[in-house]
């Protein structure tokens, strides 16, 4: 019998501790900022670029007359996706009328699909206008929906400042995007 965590022999990386590591290097690509766009061209943008892609390649979730559902990249929970206009635009209130109720309706079919099929107790959905309010993508708006779950605040997230996710992506739209 241990006392405590089984230690395991790291050499070359310092003085070993009791802590078990999980390593997330995808992460690298978002603190990096691969393929964010420089400037509000919408050249080199990747929510362009998405609807381009077929759906399982891109993520897309649902695609509509003006907006399309895509998987966030780097969520921050399992179904965690985003409402985007197709045309390249920054601003909330840039939206045309159309566009405004497209990605209302769309929240809304998003977080019945959601909770359908993972049974979500709740969401934090909004946008992120410019890159002082946190926009990583400033230069075109996008709306997160992020499902919520009783306890999905655990010592994870808190103490150890990583977010556990139990399904790839791929899997992940197949289930949504059938469920749409």
């Amino acid at each position: 019998m241990s006392d405590g965590p089984e230690l395991v022999e790291q050499q070359g990386v310092g003085v070993q501790d009791a802590f078990q590591r999980l390593w997330t290097p995808h992460r690298m690509a978002y603190i990096k900022g691969q393929d964010k766009p420089e400037n509000d061209e919408d050249t080199g943008c990747p929510f362009c670029r998405i609807p381009s892609l077929d759906d399982k390649t891109g993520l897309i979730v649902a695609r509509g007359e003006t907006v399309y559902a895509v998987l966030n990249l780097y969520p921050y929970n399992p179904g965690h996706l985003m409402v985007v206009p197709y045309r390249h635009v920054a601003d909330y209130t840039e939206l045309t009328v159309e566009e405004t109720r497209e990605v209302a309706e769309f929240t809304q079919h998003a977080m019945k699909v959601i909770r359908a099929v993972s049974g979500a107790h709740g969401f934090n959905i909004g946008l992120n206008q410019g890159v002082i309010a946190g926009a990583g993508i400033a230069a075109h708006l996008h709306q997160h929906l992020v499902p919520r779950w009783g306890g999905d605040a655990n010592f994870m997230p808190i103490i150890g400042q990583t977010k556990v996710l139990p399904q790839l992506l791929g899997e992940t739209r197949d289930m949504l995007s059938d469920a749409w």
